[in-house]
C-alpha cells in the first residue's frame, strides 16, 4: 500500500538544531532507500515560517512529514507541535518527534499535543540512521495520506 503522494515528490522538513543529527539525517536520507527529499531549518520560528511559507520560504513545498526535536531555540518543539496541531492548514501533517529525551512528561505532553509518534535518538550513528530510514519508509510506502 503507497501513500497518495508520488514517491518522488514526498518533501519531509526536519526540525533541528544539533549539526551532528542534521548530518546524520542527511547521510540516512542520501541513501538509495529513502526517496523523499529533506529541507532543514535549525530553529521553531523557521519551522513555522517554512511550513506557512512565509519570509524566506515562500518557494517551499508543502511538507508531507515533520520530523521535530524538541530542544530547540527561540521556539522550541512542544511549541512548534501545539502551533501546527492547532492551525487548520497543517494539523494533518504527520509529525514525528525525534529528540533526545525520553522523560516521560516529554512523551505524555507530546502525545497530547498529537504527535503521530515519538522517537527517541539513538546514540548509535548506525542506529540512528536505521530509525530515520524506518520513519521515512513507513510514512511513504506503509501510511496513506492526504493529498496535499
Amino acid at each position: 500500500m503507497t501513500s497518495g503522494l508520488p514517491v518522488n515528490s514526498f518533501d519531509v522538513l526536519l526540525v533541528e538544531d544539533d549539526p551532528g543529527d542534521v548530518l546524520m539525517t542527511r547521510e540516512a536520507f542520501a541513501d538509495d532507500r529513502i526517496s523523499g527529499q529533506l529541507h532543514v531549518v535549525n530553529d521553531g520560528i523557521e519551522a513555522m515560517a517554512f511550513l506557512r511559507r512565509e519570509e524566506p520560504f515562500t518557494d517551499a513545498p508543502a511538507a508531507d512529514l515533520v520530523l521535530l526535536d524538541l530542544n530547540l531555540p527561540r521556539r522550541n518543539g512542544i511549541e512548534v507541535l501545539a502551533e501546527i496541531k492547532d492551525d487548520e492548514e497543517l494539523r494533518r501533517i504527520p509529525v514525528v518527534v525525534l529528540t533526545t529525551s525520553d522523560a516521560a512528561e516529554d512523551i505524555l505532553r507530546s502525545y497530547n499535543l498529537y504527535a503521530n509518534a515519538y522517537v527517541t535518538k539513538a546514540v548509535d550513528f548506525d542506529r540512528f540512521v536505521d530509525d530515520v530510514r524506518f520513519i521515512d519508509d513507513f510514512f511513504i510506502t506503509v501510511v496513506r495520506l492526504p493529498r496535499r
